[in-house]
């Protein structure tokens, strides 16, 4: 029995914070885990620039709204789906979910949440739980499944150790020179062949 668990952004649809830096300006906005590997010191940095420059959860909605998966992910879901069960583990947040979810097919979605006041001020945001997606394999592992992750950021490499197999999909080249136990792919057509390589069960493309 096998568990396919992917990355969200970056993986599947592009990086949200990106998006919204890009519309509002604020390059310090375009930070991720792919530049700061600490998650707190990353979201305690976008919730000051938010609130610097006055902006909330419906600034980012708005966004989102408009932002389609990347070319592929929802056809490659698909793909995966019929082999796999699939799990999408992610450092984004349920308040920004929903329409790209929707456009990928609903896949089972672990993530965070934000606290939000009456204003739309975003003024914290919880955790499901300390390292979450490395605790979600361990979790599958305890009702014996076999884990096979892909993602391409600092966060997700503890889910990649943690899995039986890691793959990395579009991962920048620090992340790919940092972690070389972990193929590096950057096409779904690669993807599906490394989780081909990874399954111990007979598939095909």
């Amino acid at each position: 029995m096998e568990i396919a668990c992917l990355d969200l952004e970056g993986v599947l649809v592009p990086e949200i914070w990106i998006a919204f830096a890009e519309l509002t300006g604020i390059d310090e906005l375009k930070a991720t885990t792919r530049d700061i590997p600490d998650y707190d010191v990353l979201m305690k940095q976008r919730l000051r620039l938010l609130d610097e420059n006055n902006l909330g959860l419906p600034d980012i909605q708005k966004v989102i709204a408009e932002l389609k998966p990347i070319p592929g992910a929802p056809e490659f879901v698909d793909w995966l789906r019929e082999r796999f069960q699939v799990v999408i583990l992610s450092d984004t947040f349920y308040e920004f979910s929903a329409p790209l979810m929707a456009q990928l097919g609903w896949p089972t979605l672990l993530c965070h949440r934000l606290e939000v006041d009456a204003k739309g001020k975003v003024v914290d945001y919880v955790l499901r739980q300390k390292d979450p997606k490395r605790q979600c394999v361990k979790a599958f592992h305890g009702l014996n499944y076999r884990v096979i992750a892909a993602g391409d950021s600092y966060n997700d490499t503890t889910m990649l150790s943690e899995a039986e197999a890691g793959i990395l999909f579009k991962a920048p080249d620090n992340v790919i020179t940092e972690f070389p136990q972990f193929p590096a792919v950057h096409e779904y057509d690669e993807l599906k062949q490394e989780f081909l390589k990874a399954s111990n069960r007979e598939l095909s493309l």
